[in-house]
């Protein structure tokens, strides 16, 4: 549910902005305000998950999820939709770290925690990647408010299913609205300045109001983080290179991962004029990868070790990111996917070894912490993504420019090849 409304809204975009009358700015915000929220919040969700105990925390979650997905649905106008958004984001953040920490409280074995993280990492890619099919369907037979009612029956079967769960185990921990607050602040600061930089210009007064924002709040969270004595980052964990690169990995492989996702929405919409469920259907084959390549991860992982299936997903995605260049208006169809297939298998090979090292790096009581560090570090990734995909883009006229298509692409690859190095240089062997 989480991951299927960043992936199905992409699709949904065109209509949503015929609907509410929102420019490409308005398409980035009812985007990047969920993943905005997701990101910020979710480092005070990783403590709220070990405080509350993860089932009742995924509980909340998953009804306040609920509840904003019908808002989203009802919105009468871009602002409304984007306030929505942003309290929704805000849901999905408490899920996220919680679901994570319900699968390490669950698995004490290593191996076994690996294979069940990996189907948890299933969920996730399934629906990042089948997400546009279904965004299409819906918007063409139902229109874009039927890909967030879908949410509310999804959501009833869950809570439904928890009761079944055991309770989890609850750790006190104390939460840093110091921190919290400067977060969010700088994320939004940023945003901000990335998104409307594309229409208002980098010289504008708003714009350098938002960009001194967030560097002076992303300042004041490290001197905020550095003082308090429980906070949400741990500065101490960071310096560990099994947390600090896997950090590193999961915010690349996102960016590359959502920003993809958003680029191809738009150039098979905007640039090649196919309908909402055409454009969803292109993505079918790389669900299916996806899927595959999720399960084949953590097999490969214990037979060739973590460190060289995280570097050799990174790489692979860095070709397909390079792979996409030649693409035009008139590229055969069978060509683009054939050349979207290595998209596919980059990030679904090493997202789920990145995610079971880090895991298995921290103490037990610190999974939900850690947990909701790097998915927050995964969703910031794909935020900035789509707010810098989404200027560097706007063309005159159709709001999709080729060339801007190709910066993004060599931005977004050089980002992947930094962090494969890193991997292979700081990574200890398995």
């Amino acid at each position: 549910m989480t991951t299927i409304d960043v992936s199905a809204v992409n699709i949904a975009l065109p209509a949503i902005r015929d609907s509410l009358n929102g420019g490409m700015a308005g398409q980035q915000w009812v985007v990047d305000a969920y993943t905005l929220m997701f990101a910020a919040l979710m480092l005070s969700a990783g403590a709220i998950a070990d405080r509350a105990g993860a089932r009742r925390a995924y509980a909340w979650g998953v009804a306040l999820f609920t509840l904003t997905s019908l808002g989203c649905a009802l919105a009468p106008g871009i602002g409304v939709l984007v306030a929505a958004r942003l309290a929704q984001g805000g849901a999905a953040a408490v899920v996220m770290p919680a679901s994570l920490a319900l699968i390490r409280h669950a698995y004490e074995d290593t191996q076994k925690r690996a294979r069940a993280i990996a189907l948890w990492t299933v969920g996730g890619s399934v629906a990042m990647a089948a997400g546009p099919v279904l965004g299409g369907l819906l918007t063409e037979a139902a229109g874009w408010r039927a890909v967030f009612l879908l949410n509310l029956p999804v959501g009833a079967v869950i809570l439904g299913l928890l009761v079944r769960v055991p309770r989890s185990p609850r750790r006190p921990a104390t939460l840093d609205s110091g921190g919290q607050l400067t977060a969010v602040l700088a994320l939004a600061g940023l945003t901000f300045a990335v998104i409307e930089s594309g229409h208002l210009g980098w010289n504008s007064l708003p714009v350098l109001i938002a960009a001194v924002l967030a560097i002076a709040s992303g300042f004041a969270f490290r001197v905020v983080e550095s003082r308090h004595h429980q906070p949400i980052v741990p500065l101490a964990m960071l310096r560990e290179r099994q947390v600090s690169v896997p950090l590193a990995v999961g915010f690349a492989v996102n960016a590359a991962f959502y920003g993809g996702i958003f680029l191809l929405g738009l150039y098979y919409q905007q640039l090649r004029g196919m309908s909402g469920i055409a454009a969803g259907l292109m993505f079918v084959p790389i669900s299916a990868v996806v899927t595959a390549t999720n399960l084949l991860s953590p097999r490969l992982s214990e037979r060739i070790g973590r460190r060289p299936v995280i570097v050799a997903g990174q790489l692979v995605f860095t070709a397909a990111m390079l792979a996409m260049l030649p693409l035009t208006a008139r590229t055969p169809v069978w060509l683009v996917l054939l050349l979207l297939l290595p998209l596919s298998i980059g990030g679904a090979l090493a997202v789920p070894a990145l995610t079971a090292l880090l895991i298995d790096a921290v103490p037990g009581e610190r999974a939900g912490t850690a947990s909701g560090l790097l998915n927050s570090l995964r969703q910031t990734g794909g935020a900035l993504a789509v707010a810098l995909f989404g200027s560097l883009l706007s063309g005159p006229g159709s709001g999709f420019s080729l060339p801007g298509m190709r910066l993004c692409l060599l931005a977004v690859a050089t980002l992947l090849l930094a962090t494969a190095t890193l991997s292979r240089l700081l990574l200890p062997h398995d």
